[in-house]
């Protein structure tokens, strides 16, 4: 859906397949694409599940810095796919989060059962769509839930459940603004409202206090696109997960946002600024290596920027022959070359 929305603003958009990308380390390490090195992009919007987490950090990690704009940073493929190491980052930064805890072993865990309030959650480190997690009403429940995850050797998280008669909000922030967001309720029976659950949606405007929540959250992990998942509780909004890698099917439902194109603008326009960007620092470089105060002619190779017809000319040009308009200009044209003189009677 984004990358049939990003045909609108990009000139070529490719949907390149995961399972057919490999990571080439060492001295000319690379990315490659079915057995050939990746083509060169303006701009990579880079998805995926938690299952490739390792790959898409090695894929982003290695195009960083060499394409001009990607809106997820490659740390955060690691980070956003570990629930743990998410609500630590979140925790640093003051997002409000329902409690949570770990401990180092079943035993210590066990402990820490007789203490918390029940309902409560346990999750797995790892996974999405509702998928990981586990609800227990007893003490007795949360134990039997222990003694499985130690003989399966799997991590967990124990957290506290908040009622919200099951519904939770699914947010969307992209860049500064949360551009949709909905109120997802779960099947009867069930806790977990993800829509991949069962759940169903609703489209929602969120108060300033939840929507500053879901846009602090996203500046907390550094991601420009992000999915979050908050609960209504009676305290205020908190955030119980973050989706990186975020689906659009049920919030596209709902939602008057055309959110594939909003997204795909928001990174056609950040791909610009990024590009622009670049292209005026290079300048301002030669800018500081090149004296003014001379006859020299000088010469940079670059692309021309067009607003409609008209040929917008890099700031070096009238920095150098002190173009002014208050003065009279002779030009000469022809295909492909371009002369500009002061007239002078």
């Amino acid at each position: 859906m984004t990358a049939e929305a990003m045909k609108k603003y990009f000139e070529q958009v490719d949907i390149i397949q995961l399972k057919k990308v490999e990571v080439s380390l060492g001295k000319e390490a690379e990315v490659l694409y079915e057995g050939k090195p990746i083509l060169e992009y303006d701009c990579i919007y880079v998805k995926g599940s938690f299952r490739y987490a390792n790959l898409l950090q090695s894929i982003t990690g290695m195009l960083e810095g060499r394409v001009p704009y990607m809106p997820l940073p490659a740390s955060l493929f690691s980070l956003a796919h570990n629930k743990l190491l998410t609500q630590l980052v979140l925790q640093q930064h003051n997002i409000p989060m329902p409690k949570t805890y770990i401990s180092s072993t079943t035993e210590a865990a066990k402990e820490l059962l007789k203490k918390v309030s029940y309902p409560m959650v346990m999750k797995f480190p790892e996974g999405t769509q509702g998928k990981g997690v586990m609800f227990a009403d007893s003490l007795a429940s949360a134990s039997s839930l222990l003694d499985a995850l130690g003989v399966l050797n799997q991590p967990f998280i124990i957290q506290e459940y908040i009622e919200t008669g099951g519904t939770d909000i699914r947010a969307l922030v992209i860049g500064d603004k949360v551009v949709a967001a909905m109120r997802r309720t779960a099947q009867k029976e069930e806790k977990r409202a993800n829509i991949h659950a069962g759940g169903t949606g609703e489209a929602i405007q969120l108060d300033r206090k939840t929507t500053n929540v879901a846009l602090d959250t996203a500046k907390a992990l550094g991601a420009d696109i992000l999915g979050v998942d908050i609960l209504e509780s009676p305290s205020g909004p908190k955030v119980i997960e973050v989706n990186i890698s975020p689906g659009l099917q049920g919030l596209n439902a709902v939602s008057t946002t055309d959110v594939p194109d909003e997204i795909a603008r928001y990174l056609f326009q950040k791909t610009e600024e990024m590009i622009n960007g670049a292209k005026k620092r290079e300048e301002t470089k030669i800018l500081s290596e090149i004296s003014l105060d001379n006859d020299e002619s000088r010469e940079i190779i670059t692309n021309l920027q067009f607003r409609g017809e008209r040929i917008i000319l890099p700031e070096f040009v009238s920095k150098i022959t002190k173009f002014s308009d208050r003065k009279e200009y002779s030009i000469k044209a022809k295909r492909g070359k371009v002369e500009i003189e002061e007239f002078k009677i």
